[in-house]
């Protein structure tokens, strides 16, 4: 059984009229009324901001690499309550890889060359505003210790993943994505996520800000063991 709404009550006094119902049999002024304004459904509010606080290392095809993660934010307008996590801001692909030879190579020894690789980033980022916001309540989707939720904007498709982060794989449908980063595999995420939803009684609204950077990256160039070498912007 769903649980029942909640109400935004709001107390009304009787006007001091002594043939009105709300007057008790001696003329004395009566009571308060309580009146039904209508059902209150509230809001969980999760915010990517542009600050950068850490990176993480992904599995992007059969590699791994080191990719930025930003500050996350999660609250909702009954308890007050903000919890912080990181999140992947970009959605990378396998450009190329080129080799610098070393002057050794020339006598057979190649383990002193150099390889990298370089991969580009397809950002998704507010096109108008500095700051945008999507309305992802409908788009909710749990399974097996997985969270997501769906956006479309700019023509394009966008998922936001919380889980295991190496189980992840991009759907063919989606564009790019956010992945959520916690100590726990997205667990630490979700479980605040439920636990809001239980409070709140409702199934919440949930709204997604998105505040754009001032620096993208285009391109990222990662050494042999994925870490980055160097970032050209847009």
């Amino acid at each position: 059984m769903s649980p029942l709404p909640e109400l935004n009550l709001n107390l009304g006094m009787t006007n001091k009229n002594p043939g009105s119902p709300f007057y008790g049999e001696n003329g004395e002024e009566s009571i308060v009324v309580r009146t039904d304004s209508g059902l209150k459904k509230h809001t969980v509010t999760l915010m990517i901001s542009d600050q950068e606080v850490g990176n993480v290392h992904l599995k992007i095809g059969e590699k791994q690499v080191e990719v930025p993660t930003y500050k996350m934010t999660v609250t909702d307008d009954k308890t007050g309550e903000t919890e912080a996590y990181q999140v992947t801001r970009d959605t990378l692909s396998f450009v190329k890889s080129k080799t610098k030879k070393s002057f050794l190579s020339f006598f057979g020894f190649k383990k002193f060359d150099k390889t990298s690789f370089l991969y580009e980033s397809i950002a998704f980022e507010p096109q108008l505003e500095n700051i945008e916001k999507f309305d992802i309540s409908r788009h909710r989707k749990l399974s097996q210790d997985i969270l997501t939720y769906e956006l479309e904007g700019n023509g394009k498709r966008v998922l936001l993943y919380a889980g295991e982060m190496n189980r992840f794989e991009k759907p063919e449908a989606i564009d790019q994505y956010f992945i959520v980063v916690d100590k726990n595999n997205g667990k630490s995420f979700i479980g605040d996520i439920l636990y809001r939803e239980k409070f709140l009684k409702l199934t919440p609204k949930v709204k997604l800000h998105i505040i754009k950077r001032k620096n993208v990256p285009k391109n990222f160039e990662y050494d042999d063991k994925g870490n980055v070498k160097k970032l050209i912007y847009l």
